[in-house]
């Protein structure tokens, strides 16, 4: 492929998937600073490997390499013990980018209700244990497929499923919410 093929082949499979990568990055990583460092990362892989990208779903390659690099940069630049997790605000930033909203607030009130709701399933979100937080995000906050999450984890589809269920009982359990 000529360089000019590969850097339009780049725009249409990378680019509009962006917003997504560096949510998931936020989420895995803990703050904004390293997960634009991880995004740039995972873009020069996914620059360096679009020629033997085979089709089908592009944001759940570029998830792939993100998700990736991600635990890659945190062994290199974290010590093991630290685990941190991104913020819910991700969600308004990948609503508006698949063109939903959140419902809006009635009133300071209702807005206060919400930040509080926010900051406890955030706090939730934080302290199921990584293998049900990462399926969990994975799923519920970017829209992957079971059968997209189990390629990316490399586990069976059933994995992904428990797993799952599980992170979802767990919020579920901690928040007060019956089953």
């Amino acid at each position: 492929m000529s360089d000019r093929a590969l850097a339009e082949r780049f725009s249409d499979v990378v680019l509009p998937h962006l917003g997504d990568a560096l949510a998931l990055a936020r989420w895995l990583t803990g703050n904004a600073a390293d997960a634009e460092d991880v995004v740039q990362d995972a873009c020069i892989k996914a620059h360096a490997g679009i020629s033997g990208y085979a089709g089908g779903n592009a944001r759940a390659w570029l998830l792939t390499i993100v998700r990736n690099t991600s635990y890659t940069w945190m062994a290199r630049n974290r010590p093991r013990a630290m685990m941190a997790v991104g913020d819910l605000g991700d969600l308004d930033d990948m609503a508006a980018a698949h063109g939903t909203s959140l419902p809006d607030e009635d009133g300071p009130e209702a807005s206060l209700i919400a930040r509080a709701d926010t900051a406890a399933l955030e706090a939730a979100i934080a302290a199921l244990p990584q293998p049900f937080r990462e399926t969990l995000v994975l799923r519920d906050i970017n829209g992957l497929s079971y059968r997209e999450i189990a390629a990316m984890l490399d586990v069976p589809m059933g994995t992904v499923m428990s797993r799952l269920a599980r992170a979802r009982g767990l919020l579920a359990s901690e928040l007060g919410i019956a089953p």
